[in-house]
Order: structure tokens, then C-alpha cells, then sequence
């Protein structure tokens, strides 16, 4: 008798868009298998994205707090370390996440199948393994699931060993003494810190008028100041022209006439959803000109028994929301009337400070003309920032003047992404719930980083009495 190769799902990457699709599907009694074309699961998560790079933060953070602290300073000098050293403790955690996650396919008893999956038919995948043979695999629904890669334009050849994308950074062997960065979007902004945390030289060049314009502009503008405070060169409103590289280093010629060198350049302008190699055409669907697919509500594509989530469907491209969008997915294919679709997630950005924010920012709600007040928190005048030593930045709370209800919450500076869930629960809140009050009336422990939410919120209220 032959394998059986008929699947009621079938998933087509194992980074945490697929692998959480693949999951709800098995604990709900539906027969699921997972396409992979790299050898081990995990995806470009744990391979090539947030594991790697935020072991490495991780790294450099420590290396900083060595630095600066004044109890290490009284037993040694500063010390700096070559960035493969650095980038070395995110081999353990790579390990250990693809241990893990193995273990979830073989417990849940979902079939992993090694190789390049392409579509024949709207049931049907072609896999292309690594030996060269290729099998058919066919399912009811098919979740695409297949990830993003760097963007790389025709114009800068990758292939020198001095240019590098957000994924062949990873691959570097050795510390530049001066690193050029084009693109400043929120992988560009942390690779500019992480590298500058380890004394490198970096020139960042970013296309627009302002860091990471999605951010409240007090955020926006911390972020620039403080980049330029670790040495970053910050150089807004520039584009390239072209780029030329040669065994002496790397010559980014920009649209207005400056030339920039360095050792190496880190590309970081915009991703690609991994959808060239499907064959897509087979089924009657089209990527748009970045490989993104476009879907409903419900996550299906234009052919409604496939359905595609994650970095592939574009914003918001991160971990936390793909792992959503893999599970209502897989609750629409089994016939789950309800599912959530997500639209409202926290924004995490993993630089030095870190970044994290979630509601309307002040841009937002005057070009709306919905009144608002500010309640402040400095992480400086905080116990807990002053014993830790971490009292660079702030918490704010926009809310409404008349009902304290809660419009935005915007934090820069140490553990911001764990800080945000506090003030993202109340906001969720349904009625009276979601009040500034809440911070006031709850008692927080004491010294903690969560005590900013009482102090903004004191500090709110007090502008409201004058």
C-alpha cells in the first residue's frame, strides 16, 4: 500500500505563520502537513530574522551595560568584541527553537515534508526534495505561508562580499570599522544600533523626513537623537544612485551628489514575499510587484480554498500577528464561522532603546481633531530606572480630556515591548474599563518599570486640574 499523500490542510512554510496553522488544524482532528524548503523548521523567524537578530541586541546589550555601568568599570576597562563573537549566541537559541518546534510537528502528528513546494492544481502541490524526486501532495485547503526575503534591486550586485541584505548580515565574518546602512525602516534602525553598540562606525541613510514616520513624532524624534548620541551618522531625505564596491570597500553614490564610503554596506530597503516559485499561475493567482498576496477578511486568496498569511499577505509582517493570522486561518478551512482578523497589534522595534506602542499617536488624533491630553513618565525619575540603570526614556498615555479613556500608549526605552501589554490590556477593555483611572485606582508593585503607567497617569490628570 502506498503513502498516503491526501492531507485535509496542507501548509507551505514553518515559521510561525504556518507552523500555528499546521498546529490548530491537527488539535482539531484535521490531517495537516508542512512544506519546507529549508533543512530544519522554523522558517526565516527563527533562521534568519527575529531569533538571530534579537540574540544579537541581546548580545550588544550586555556588552553596553559592561561598558557603561560604573560597577564594571572598577574592574576592568571597556572591552569591545568582534561581531562574530556576538552573533555566536544566537546559535544556541536557533538550536534550541528548532528542537522545540520539531518536537511540536512529531506530537501533534503533522507530516513535515522537505522540499520546494509549487502549485499544479488548486489541491494539489508539487514538492521538488532535496534528493531530486519530486512528490504530489494534495489537500482540501492549502495555506500559503511561505515568508519574505530581503529586496534586492537589479542595480546593486549582491553577490560582493562586501554588500549584504538583512538576511546575509548574519553571514559576516568579520567587524567592519565603518558600516553604511541604506534604508532606515525598522530593520535598518536596529542593525544601526546593534552595530554601533559594538563601536562600529555607521552612516544610516534613510529616504524619508523623519525616523520610522509611523511612530508618534516625540518617539520618532527620541529615536533620532539617541542613534546620533551612539554615534550613528543619520542622513534623511537621501536615495541612492548607485552603488559601487571593490576589494579597497564600498562607494553608495547618492541622488544628491554626495558620495558615502565604508567597509561594507547593509541593505535595508523593503521585502519581498516568497511567492516567484509557487507557480501561482496554475492556479489562477497573481503576487503583486513586492511577491505579497492579497486576501479577504477570512484570509483566502481569490481561490477560496487557499488561503495565505503572514510576511506573504504583507502588513504587518511581524512574528507576533503571523501567528494569529496561521490560526484563524486554519479555524476558517474547518468551518469556524467567527475568526479574528488581525488589524490591531503593538508595535515592538528592537533598537537600543527598544520601541513599543500601540493606539492613535498625537499626529493622528489632531489631524482628526479629537481632543486629547498627554500624561508623561520618564523612566529617569522611576526607582526601578534609577537602580537598573536603564533611565533613558518614557512612557506617555494620550487620552480623552472628558472620559479618561485611553487613545494611545507610546513607550521608548528599556523592556518597552514587555511595558506596552500593561496599557494594551486596559485599552481592550470594553465600557468603563478602559479609563486612566485604572493606574491610579490600581496598586502597582513598587520598584517595578510598570510604576511609569501610575506616574503618567497622575501626571495627566494633573494637567487637566491646571
Amino acid at each position: 500500500m502506498g503513502k498516503n499523500n491526501t492531507f485535509d490542510v496542507l501548509v507551505i512554510g514553518s515559521g510561525p505563520a504556518g507552523e500555528s496553522a499546521a498546529l490548530n488544524a491537527a488539535k482539531h482532528d484535521k490531517r495537516a502537513a508542512v512544506i519546507e524548503d529549508r533543512p530544519l523548521v522554523g522558517g526565516g523567524c527563527v533562521h534568519r530574522g527575529t531569533i538571530p537578530s534579537k540574540a544579537l541586541r541581546h548580545a550588544v546589550k550586555q556588552l553596553i551595560r559592561f561598558n557603561t555601568g560604573k560597577l564594571f568599570r572598577e574592574i576592568g576597562h571597556s572591552r569591545q568584541i568582534p561581531y562574530p563573537t556576538a552573533l555566536s549566541v544566537a546559535t544556541g537559541v536557533i538550536e534550541r527553537q528548532v528542537d522545540m518546534r520539531s518536537k511540536f510537528y512529531a506530537r501533534n502528528a503533522i507530516e513535515l515534508h522537505l522540499g520546494k513546494a509549487s502549485f499544479i492544481d488548486a489541491h494539489t502541490l508539487a514538492v521538488r526534495r532535496p534528493d531530486g524526486i519530486t512528490e504530489r501532495l494534495t489537500g482540501t485547503d492549502i495555506v500559503i505561508a511561505s515568508g519574505s526575503r530581503p529586496y534586492q534591486p537589479d542595480n546593486v550586485d549582491f553577490s560582493h562580499p562586501r554588500i549584504y541584505d538583512s538576511d546575509t548580515i548574519l553571514d559576516l565574518q568579520h567587524t567592519p570599522r565603518k558600516l553604511l546602512i541604506y534604508g532606515a525602516g525598522v530593520i535598518g534602525c536596529e542593525y544601526a544600533s546593534i552595530f554601533s553598540g559594538l563601536g562600529v562606525k555607521v552612516e544610516l541613510i534613510n529616504s524619508f523626513d523623519n525616523l520610522l514616520a509611523f511612530l508618534d513624532d516625540e518617539i520618532s524624534v527620541a529615536l533620532n537623537y539617541h542613534l546620533r548620541d551612539m554615534g550613528v551618522m543619520v542622513r534623511h531625505r537621501e536615495e541612492y544612485e548607485s552603488v559601487e564596491a571593490s576589494d579597497r570597500g564600498v562607494v553608495l553614490h547618492l541622488k544628491s551628489g554626495k558620495h558615502l564610503r565604508g567597509d561594507a554596506l547593509l541593505w535595508c530597503n523593503g521585502r519581498t514575499g516568497n511567492t516567484d516559485a509557487l507557480n501561482l499561475e496554475a492556479v489562477g493567482l497573481a503576487a503583486d510587484q513586492r511577491g505579497q498576496l492579497q486576501v479577504n477578511k477570512h484570509y483566502q486568496t481569490a481561490v477560496p480554498n487557499i488561503y495565505a498569511v503572514g510576511d506573504v499577505i504583507g502588513w504587518p509582517s511581524l512574528a507576533s500577528a503571523a501567528y494569529d493570522q496561521g490560526r484563524s486561518a486554519a479555524a476558517v478551512s474547518r468551518g469556524k464561522a467567527s475568526t479574528r482578523y488581525v488589524d490591531d497589534v503593538p508595535t515592538g522595534i528592537y533598537t537600543i532603546p527598544e520601541i513599543s506602542s500601540v493606539g492613535k499617536t498625537e499626529r493622528e488624533l489632531t489631524d482628526s481633531r479629537v481632543p486629547f491630553e498627554v500624561g508623561r513618565a520618564f523612566f529617569k525619575d522611576t526607582a526601578r530606572g534609577q537602580i537598573s540603570g536603564e533611565d533613558v526614556g518614557m512612557l506617555k498615555i494620550l487620552f480623552c480630556p472628558d472620559t479618561l479613556k485611553i487613545l494611545g500608549i507610546h513607550c521608548f526605552g528599556a523592556e518597552a515591548t514587555e511595558i506596552i501589554h500593561i496599557g494594551q490590556a486596559i485599552m481592550k477593555q470594553t465600557g468603563d474599563g478602559n479609563t486612566l483611572r485604572y493606574f491610579i485606582s490600581t496598586t502597582f508593585n513598587y520598584p517595578t518599570m510598570a510604576e511609569a503607567y501610575r506616574i503618567a497617569a497622575l501626571n495627566g490628570l494633573n494637567r487637566l486640574t491646571g
